[in-house]
């Protein structure tokens, strides 16, 4: 017999509104005057994305990667697709990689990687969590909306096996 999943709340949607709008304050200050881009990594960044986008109180531009690096496991197998690239070329541009979590850090060094050899003026990482547990690649976050060490967290983008991204909060999966 199948059990439920137990969802512990981590984050309410009143949270992570509030975290957002400090967060994007502070990429305004940071990117005042420069032709800054914000480059979504698909599927889990869009929900938080969309959020930042709509507080930033400086022009930027949008566009979109997709990487792969989970399938439907709770674990990245460590090999990293990239399946959609960017539209709008980045060279001398400064890139902001937006995520929906940092784990591994091994798509988003693979991604930081493929923008500097594109040519990219700076590269920064903003991600919505900052999650240690399994860190294998030196990867510096540099905008966060929240950290946290270990378990494994689903809703506002994040997802397991594609399911769980549309709920409203952040929330720790026990299965």
């Amino acid at each position: 017999m199948m059990t439920t999943p137990e969802l512990v709340p981590v984050l309410t949607k009143e949270e992570i509104q509030q975290k957002i709008i400090v967060l994007a304050g502070m990429i305004s200050r940071d990117y005042a005057g420069k032709e800054l881009l914000l480059i979504g990594i698909l599927k889990g960044s869009f929900i938080f994305l969309s959020d930042l986008v709509r507080h930033l109180s400086i022009p930027a531009q949008i566009d979109f990667i997709r990487a792969s690096s989970y399938a439907d496991t709770m674990s990245s197998s460590g090999t990293i697709t990239l399946t959609q690239p960017v539209q709008i070329d980045v060279k001398n541009k400064h890139l902001l990689l937006v995520e929906d979590i940092v784990d591994t850090g091994l798509t988003l060094s693979c991604i930081k990687d493929y923008f500097r050899l594109q040519g990219a003026a700076s590269i920064k990482i903003c991600a919505f969590i900052d999650k240690y547990e399994r860190r294998e690649a030196n990867i510096p976050v540099d905008y966060t909306c929240h950290t946290t060490h270990e378990g494994f967290l689903v809703g506002y983008g994040l997802d397991y096996a594609e399911n769980y991204r549309c709920l409203p909060g952040i929330y720790h999966l026990k299965m």
